[in-house]
């Protein structure tokens, strides 16, 4: 794996990184990683919101599906006990 060090970066553009990377839920190293994977290949990668979102906009349910949904039992599971 290769590493590249930038010099002379402003600092107001090393802050808008650190935001940006906390937005996300990673390290600022993480963030700088995913901006060049995206901006050097474009469109390769799955972004699974939006696949998500297109699926739910596709699904046609009934007013008897979507009553069932909503009324389903929401009670979080009993976490397995492993030993």
């Amino acid at each position: 794996m290769a590493r590249l060090t930038v010099r002379d970066l402003p600092d107001d553009v090393r802050e808008a990184l650190r935001v940006r990377a906390a937005q996300h839920g990673r390290s600022t190293e993480a963030e700088v990683r995913q901006i060049l994977i995206d901006v050097v290949f474009p469109g390769t990668q799955v972004q699974i919101g939006s696949l998500l979102a297109d699926i739910g906009r596709e699904a046609t349910l009934t007013d008897d599906e979507v009553d069932r949904l909503a009324a389903r039992d929401r009670t979080p599971a009993t976490p397995l006990e492993l030993g």
